[in-house]
């Protein structure tokens, strides 16, 4: 199972990896498919509760590929990890079949608890260079995460998300309008209220003033 495993992840880097000339090629020379073959070796001992084996092996792969993916962490077939530098893939993230995920790319979790914190990927998701995926979420089938967007929130499938932090800008190739919120009526009253009580304090304060430089000036 693990080497057909390896073979599907070495199969997809030829599929979408242009600059991939041969198979040997690629399981000699690609720092993606070596983490992703240390990680394979590592989860199946982190699955037999072999913790201290399985860390050891991840962190042999992190310092020979600069591509961080904890032991426990759930991986799908055909993955491609471009270039990998920056890579950190959390205990208890989750990637589906056939995703692409490019340099600096960060599945990390938010909170200290122990459980579920980090996300869940489905299946052909790709993350561009440098993104930040934060939380225990799923993001759905066929989504793309632009290059440096920090996603805080679920995605539905066939979603594109760009921006700091990441919002959805297209469903199934469509662009999504931006939706103009425009302010309550409470709201409206909440903030005439609050310049009114502004109005009146800069009124005092300019009477105190006036009133402190006319002793001032008094002989």
């Amino acid at each position: 199972m693990i080497f057909k495993d390896i073979w599907l992840d070495i199969k997809a880097v030829q599929e979408r990896d242009p600059a991939a000339r041969s198979a040997l090629e690629v399981f000699l020379l690609y720092q993606g498919i070596h983490a992703l073959i240390w990680h394979r070796f590592a989860h199946w001992f982190w699955r037999h509760k072999m913790y201290f084996i399985a860390r050891l092996i991840s962190q042999i792969a992190r310092f020979f590929t600069l591509v961080e993916i904890h032991p426990g962490a759930q991986l799908g077939r055909g993955i491609l990890i471009d270039h990998g530098c920056g890579v950190v893939i959390g205990e208890t993230a989750v990637v589906g079949d056939n995703c692409t995920i490019y340099q600096g790319v960060t599945l990390g979790g938010v909170g200290t608890q122990k459980g579920k914190r980090h996300p869940t990927l489905g299946n052909n998701v790709m993350v561009g260079a440098g993104a930040k995926i934060l939380g225990a979420f799923e993001v759905g089938d066929n989504c793309s995460i632009a290059a440096n967007a920090v996603l805080l929130k679920p995605l539905e499938d066939n979603v594109t998300a760009v921006g700091i932090p990441a919002r959805p800008v297209k469903k199934d190739g469509v662009t999504i309008p931006k939706v103009k919120k425009s302010a309550t009526i409470e709201e409206y009253q909440a903030l005439k209220e609050q310049v009114r009580r502004m109005e009146e304090q800069i009124r005092l304060l300019e009477t105190l003033l006036a009133e402190k430089e006319k002793e001032e000036t008094t002989p």
